[in-house]
């Protein structure tokens, strides 16, 4: 791969956009999954449209109002609706109802565990379905921002305000809290099992090392942090918010702490996606001006995958499980599909 700026003259661009299947989803698109493989884009309002690999479109209703979370665990896609129901659709597009909140709340949260568990959220409290069935709740000392299960065990985190909670549901020992001050929102295990890392509402990450709750503070992002995406074998967290790919590293037994980032993909319009690659060491970042890059960790080169669209900012992108087709959404409804 060879690197480029995309302001260049297009003959020097290094480019796939002519592997691309363009696609009119026609409703805003808020994430993208893959379920076997069919391109599952989830609309803001009520639908998700599947697409095969054909290109064929179906629209499927699955909540009665908006869509306000999703979560996929490789075989289901569960979803949570301001109508207050959790929703899960498969690859046959049936959709299931899973969870009625009693106070019809809004369902903001979802997660999955490999082994079926669910976990979901309203307001303060989170809930959780194993095996048996049987719902399990949690109260947070605030409204819940985020929820992730743990790589290993049973265990959930609870992200927010001043901190996150892990619960162990089937266990009595009393939850574990991670403090620090501030509203923390997206949360995420790293793979190996052996940090926590939330996205805030101001600018920066926050993490801990669970060995010893020791903090990890990543900041000087000039926006949010909406998307992050762990590279394989989770030696590193691409992440956006900035007018660059913004990549921390965690190969050692410190992560980040005490490391400076790479900062990969400088473009003049801030990063809104990023999806790494399932089995390389590559990731697709999409921004706030429509285009989509294809970048290699190690050495930054970068593809183009999508050119300028300033009409709308990428919301979505995926990749299949073998790595072989991208699938990204724009907030105006614009999507595509691309063949590797």
């Amino acid at each position: 791969m060879k690197e480029f700026d995309p302001g260049d003259n297009a003959a020097s661009i290094v480019s796939v956009t002519d592997r691309v299947r363009g696609l009119t989803i026609g409703m805003p698109v808020t994430s993208v999954h893959f379920l076997g493989e069919n391109a599952a884009f989830v609309g803001a309002e009520e639908e998700v449209a599947l697409v095969n690999g054909d290109g064929g479109i179906s629209r499927i209703a699955v909540h009665s109002g908006g869509i306000l979370c999703s979560a996929f665990d490789g075989m289901r896609l569960a979803m949570g609706g301001d109508d207050g129901k959790l929703k899960a659709l498969n690859a046959a597009g049936e959709v299931a109802l899973l969870a009625t909140d009693p106070k019809r709340r809004w369902i903001d949260n979802v997660a999955l565990h490999p082994d079926g568990a669910v976990a979901w959220s309203a307001g303060k409290t989170a809930f959780v379905r194993g095996g048996t069935g049987e719902d399990k709740s949690f109260d947070a000392p605030s409204t819940v921002g985020g929820l992730a299960f743990a790589p290993k065990g049973l265990r959930l985190a609870v992200a927010h305000y001043n901190g996150v909670t892990l619960w162990f549901p089937n266990m009595t020992a009393k939850p574990e809290v991670l403090e620090w001050a501030g509203s923390h929102l997206g949360v995420v295990f790293s793979p190996d099992n052996k940090f926590v890392v939330t996205a805030m509402h101001e600018p920066a990450l926050h993490g801990w090392r669970l060995a010893d709750h020791r903090h990890m503070r990543m900041t000087g992002y000039p926006g949010r942090v909406r998307s992050m995406s762990w590279s394989v074998g989770g030696k590193s967290l691409a992440t956006s918010g900035a007018d660059m790919v913004i990549v921390w590293p965690f190969a050692s037994k410190d992560g980040p702490m005490g490391k400076e980032p790479a900062m990969l993909a400088p473009l003049q319009a801030r990063v809104s996606a990023v999806a790494c690659h399932p089995r390389q060491d590559i990731l697709a970042a999409g921004y706030s001006d429509g285009t989509i890059l294809m970048v290699r960790l190690d050495d930054g080169a970068e593809i183009l995958v999508r050119r300028r669209n300033a009409a709308s900012p990428v919301a979505a992108l995926a990749w299949n499980s073998k790595g072989t087709l991208l699938a990204f959404g724009a907030e105006d409804g614009d999507a595509g599909l691309l063949t590797l």
